[in-house]
């Protein structure tokens, strides 16, 4: 009767949904060539913003460095470069990189150039943007300097969109 109830709860528990994974799961190339891991992060939050070099939206890294810079001991940024809108992220990775620490001074984490929709999306973004794969929401990314916030444990908090301000209370108020 014991190896019974083992099989049906096995049975069972066959159609259930997978427990969902935490970015921590992660680990992404660099932009200068090393890796990101995002277990690393464990204890902080965490926010993903997809960039690029020649956008409407570029002035962000600078609220982004702020940000960083204000909130370091309990939030790390990661920039993930694309060109997946308006081809406005052509450079390599050592371009990309000579213009966000050189116009910017961004300190924060650059991850490689990767694809943020489509075929070939990055694991990370097909994680963020997809309910089935982050237990939270679904999320499209409809242009450069969208940001997904996550928590301490690497869950996914929310998404904003581009024209929300990296300072924006809308994003601050998970930090206070």
């Amino acid at each position: 009767m014991k190896y019974l109830a083992i099989v049906m709860t096995l049975a069972l528990m066959a159609f259930m949904p997978a427990a969902k994974n935490s970015i921590h799961q992660f680990k992404v190339e660099s932009i200068d060539g090393g890796s990101i891991d995002f277990s690393k992060f464990k204890g902080k939050k965490v926010l993903v913003v997809n960039t690029a070099s020649a956008c409407g939206y570029t002035y962000q890294y600078e609220g982004l460095e702020k940000l960083y810079n204000q909130y370091k001991n309990k939030l790390v940024i990661v920039g993930f470069p694309a060109n997946n809108f308006g081809g406005q992220e052509p450079g390599s990775n050592a371009e990309i990189k000579q213009f966000c620490s050189g116009k910017y001074n961004v300190t924060f984490p650059m991850a490689a150039k990767v694809s943020v929709k489509g075929g070939d999306m990055s694991p990370v973004f097909k994680w963020l943007t997809q309910k089935t794969e982050n237990g939270v929401l679904d999320a499209n990314i409809g242009w450069n300097f969208n940001k997904f916030l996550l928590d301490e444990n690497g869950q996914l908090i929310q998404h904003f969109a581009s024209r929300v301000e990296p300072t924006d209370e809308a994003i601050t108020k998970y930090l206070k």
